[in-house]
């Protein structure tokens, strides 16, 4: 099933390398250069190969997340800060049944745009493969169309990493 944009494939990919994830992993768009299809890389030419150039590892190793969009425009604005597409239900209907499920709804969800990122496989592995399979499902179940469910995850990865939900 093709919903959820990158969510599915991001998912996808976790669920069926859980136990050999490398130890960090990329996950960005295919666009390799040219601002109208990748407006949101960060690097001069707008290319993703570009920019996996100077991603550093160690970072990741330390961080455990990095968003690789590094631009601040539109960066974490305030008016993004309560969106539309994280609410509270929304948000009990995602995690029903994970690691979050009893983690207070926050008032406030805000990152950088385009879920773009880079993770540690120890990072990854702080949730069971339950949570991920759980997160995939609810995409395939929810009503919200691929647009809006991708968007809702765009806003979600960072905490899912467990990243404060502002950055």
């Amino acid at each position: 099933m093709n919903k959820g944009h990158e969510a599915m494939a991001y998912l996808t990919y976790i669920i069926d390398n859980y136990d050999s994830l490398p130890s960090t992993i990329a996950f960005l768009h295919p666009h390799n250069s040219g601002f109208l299809s990748a407006w949101h890389t960060g690097t001069p030419l707008h290319s993703n190969a570009e920019a996996l150039n100077f991603l550093n590892a160690s970072t990741v190793q330390k961080n455990g997340y990095v968003n690789l969009r590094c631009n601040s425009n539109p960066g974490c604005i305030e008016e993004h800060l309560k969106n539309k597409f994280v609410t509270a239900d929304v948000w009990r209907e995602i995690f029903q049944g994970t690691t979050t499920a009893n983690q207070e709804v926050p008032s406030r969800v805000g990152a950088a745009c385009c879920a773009q990122f880079a993770v540690s496989r120890n990072r990854v592995l702080e949730r069971p493969l339950s949570d991920y399979e759980k997160l995939r499902q609810w995409i395939i179940e929810t009503d919200k169309t691929d647009r809006i469910s991708g968007r809702i995850f765009e806003y979600l990865w960072h905490i899912i990493f467990g990243m404060q939900p502002v950055q």
